[in-house]
């Protein structure tokens, strides 16, 4: 039976957008529709200060800026993208292309084709996220995508250089420097001077994300973003004091971000609380890990590790840290989670930063039905079809006939009668055409 040594004083409200916010996005998205770029220059000088001759940055402006960086950042920038390309092949190798035949002279086969267009958003606002870069735009490149269109915004009236940078280096072929709902509307609905692109990828706050919600099925997107989580599963092993950086660690996300701790020992718990009382007021971000942690932080006594698993599978987290004697255990008992962390070896902030496993991942208990972005999302998995012996494709047509005429749709029936008259001599009783020819 498990037991609280903390509890969260507000709690996730879904996916639902504040009504605010979504009346908001309604009339910014009618305007991007109705006046184009005029549109988004207005809406970008309103919320970005930012109005420059062009959004879109030329070759020499990229490479001004790349060269702008100390060497030592670049360098990173490309190790981090290295790791994250890496493991994106690795996926795509892992996915199959088949052709196979069913029956003689019936082939059946898959292909994984690329999105032909993608629009990256990678957020600027209260950090300049430049991982979001490479997990966004090195994945579909990967996948094959063959125009990648990223936005970021200004900040503070500044190119963020270094998200440049890793835009340019992730094989960005578009580069704008345009923020908010006007860069998810220019990208996903199209400008005099910007191209639409099929699908959106890449985090946002609540403005970005409720755009994405309003456009999606006019362009495919990702996921639906919340607020990052973290829960750490801990037993009398782990150390309270990495498990105090861990929980603030992601707690600096945002004031909204959840941080749990599932654990088997009450000293460990109480250890833990006792760590962050401490870090907390000393941690250069601790105004928005404060909040977090005061409002979403619960720390959760449970009885054994099998407990530990049910309760973490219930809040279905967005990253799971594993910290126990035998963190692998989790692999075969957890089922609802965005990403598993194992050991003490291996914290999130590898993954959100460099490690190699895309971040973009899902939250608000939807990682119950569906996992994160990956080289698979940029490729559709397409069928196709081909029936090569006439002999099984008039029998097929047969069974087509009897099979459609059961729901009521005759049209169906008749293209399998056709070619069943056609291949094997069957009547056609609506119709005596192949009589006729064949007399």
């Amino acid at each position: 039976m498990s037991r609280s040594l903390k509890s969260a004083t507000t709690s996730a409200t879904g996916f639902a957008a504040d009504e605010t916010v979504a009346t908001t996005v309604r009339g910014l998205l009618a305007d991007v529709r109705e006046r184009g770029d005029a549109a988004v220059r207005a809406l970008s000088a309103r919320f970005d200060h930012w109005e420059p001759e062009s959004f879109r940055l030329s070759d020499a402006q990229i490479a001004e800026l790349v060269t702008s960086l100390d060497p030592q950042v670049v360098e990173d920038i490309r190790t981090v993208q290295a790791n994250v390309r890496r493991f994106a092949e690795a996926q795509k190798a892992s996915m199959s292309e088949i052709e196979v035949e069913t029956q003689p002279g019936v082939f059946l086969g898959q292909k994984h084709v690329p999105v032909q267009a993608v629009g990256a958003y990678v957020p600027g606002g209260r950090y300049p996220l430049t991982a979001s870069a490479h997990m966004t735009i090195v994945t579909a490149k990967v996948a094959g995508v063959p125009r990648v269109v990223a936005c970021t915004p200004p900040i503070r009236g500044e190119i963020p250089a270094a998200t440049i940078a890793a835009m340019h280096l992730a094989g960005a072929d578009e580069i704008y420097v345009l923020g908010g709902v006007q860069a998810i509307a220019a990208m996903s609905i199209g400008t005099e001077t910007l191209a639409p692109v099929d699908m959106l990828a890449g985090p946002g706050n609540a403005y970005v994300a409720e755009a994405k919600r309003q456009l999606f099925g006019e362009v495919g997107i990702d996921l639906f973003a919340g607020p990052t989580e973290v829960l750490v599963v801990a037993d009398h092993t782990a150390d309270p004091f990495v498990v105090a950086v861990d929980l603030l660690s992601q707690a600096e996300h945002g004031p909204d971000s959840p941080a749990v701790l599932v654990t088997t020992s009450e000293d460990l718990g109480n250890a833990v609380l006792g760590h962050i009382a401490q870090i907390l007021p000393g941690m250069p971000t601790g105004d928005i890990a404060g909040p977090a942690w005061r409002d979403h932080g619960q720390v959760i006594v449970v009885d054994d590790l099998a407990e530990a698993y049910r309760v973490a599978d219930g809040f279905a987290s967005e990253h799971v840290q594993i910290l126990t004697e035998d963190p692998r255990e989790a692999l075969e008992q957890m089922h609802a989670y965005g990403a598993l962390f194992l050991g003490e070896g291996t914290c999130v902030s590898y993954g959100d930063k460099v490690i190699g496993t895309n971040h973009v991942l899902p939250t608000r208990g939807a990682a119950r039905y569906t996992g994160g972005l990956w080289v698979g999302m940029y490729l559709r998995t397409v069928t196709y079809q081909e029936v090569r012996d006439q002999d099984a494709s008039a029998e097929l047509g047969v069974l087509c006939g009897r099979a459609a005429r059961v729901e009521l749709f005759e049209g169906h029936a008749r293209s399998g009668d056709v070619r069943a008259a056609k291949y094997a001599g069957a009547q056609l009783p609506w119709t005596d055409h192949y009589q006729r020819v064949q007399a």
